[in-house]
């Protein structure tokens, strides 16, 4: 290998480390400023002020109280397992950020057009289990691991509503890519049809990134703080980054699957204009994340019972409904999608 080619490989890879850090890194900033969204909606959910004084109108929160995160001391139990104990949460915090490798931000906007792009991201959710369960069993407490196996219950179970709401959409298109999805929904949006199943798959992602009101892992009465109850300082703000992800990445596949994507009806705006696309996204996840944290000043928690009740005995037989009904009403108006 002679030099040139080997500049011409090393300029390549500085070009795609480059592409990597352009979507990191507006990722990890609107993670930190969802979380003063949170506190921010909250206090007015329950008429307080909420932060307000680190820097203009609490802007700068996030990152104090990050910096008062990083500076404590990594506290590690004796007996734990050391090595699964730290990487935990990187794994949990890696499968988060995994899934922005497929999202298509505009026309022509996505780090990667993966043809099985539905396929991929189910698949990173089924894996984030794996961080919970570790966090839990490395930490050798029972409150951790508790809440360990409340959390691996709970993914697993919704898994399953997950995954049957978006194999409707994928019967629907025809198509696992994204691009195709949003394409699809230039006439009407898929929420307007499928109510009921953006119901069903609201539920599942509100129990798979661990929200109220399924939030039992996380439940204070009960397990202190659930499966990081031993992880301080660097670890716990990994776990913290690895839920707000989850939060703002289930938000923006919502928007995709069910609102058009980076797509308006023609009556509002056209679509002819690319620059306002990741605009246009950028804001129906909003709407989204709104309804996050809407739904935690709002809902109760439940009981762990009855969370798996409603999983397997409510919600799983009306979305095997819905599997048969859809793909029956296509063949009855010969309505096919391929």
């Amino acid at each position: 290998m002679n030099t040139n080619n080997l500049i011409l490989i090393i300029i390549n890879v500085l070009i795609n480390l480059l592409d990597v850090l352009l979507v990191i890194l507006p990722i990890l900033l609107s993670v930190a400023f969802m979380t003063i969204i949170e506190r921010k909606q909250l206090a007015a959910h329950q008429r307080r002020v909420g932060p307000n004084t680190t820097g203009y109108y609490g802007l700068l929160q996030p990152f104090s109280d990050a910096l008062k995160l990083i500076i404590k001391e990594t506290v590690i139990p004796s007996q734990s397992n050391k090595i699964l104990f730290y990487l935990a949460p990187v794994f949990s915090l890696i499968f988060s950020l995994l899934g922005w490798g497929i999202i298509p931000f505009g026309q022509g906007l996505t780090l990667s057009d993966f043809s099985l792009g539905i396929l991929y991201t189910v698949a990173l959710s089924s894996l984030g289990v794996y961080g919970v369960l570790f966090a839990g069993w490395s930490a050798n407490s029972t409150y951790a691991f508790l809440g360990s196996l409340r959390s691996t219950a709970a993914m697993i179970s919704y898994e399953l509503i997950l995954s049957s709401a978006i194999l409707i959409i994928i019967i629907l298109t025809g198509s696992f890519n994204f691009i195709t999805i949003i394409e699809n929904q230039q006439a009407i949006w898929y929420i307007i049809p499928l109510f009921p199943i953006f119901i069903f798959y609201f539920i599942s992602i509100l129990a798979e990134t661990s929200r109220t009101p399924f939030d039992l892992q996380e439940a204070e009465s009960e397990l202190v703080a659930g499966f990081f109850t031993e992880h301080s300082s660097v670890p716990f703000v990994f776990f913290f980054l690895a839920e707000y992800a989850s939060i703002v990445l289930f938000s923006c596949i919502t928007s995709i699957l069910f609102l058009g994507g980076y797509h308006m009806p023609e009556l509002f705006i056209n679509n002819s204009l690319i620059n306002l696309q990741s605009i246009i996204l950028g804001l129906k996840t909003c709407i989204f994340c709104f309804m996050f944290v809407w739904f935690r000043a709002t809902l109760p928690r439940m009981r762990y019972d009855a969370l798996i009740d409603l999983c397997w005995l409510n919600l799983l037989p009306v979305c095997v409904a819905f599997i048969i009904l859809v793909p029956s009403i296509l063949i009855a108006f010969n309505i096919s999608p391929y």
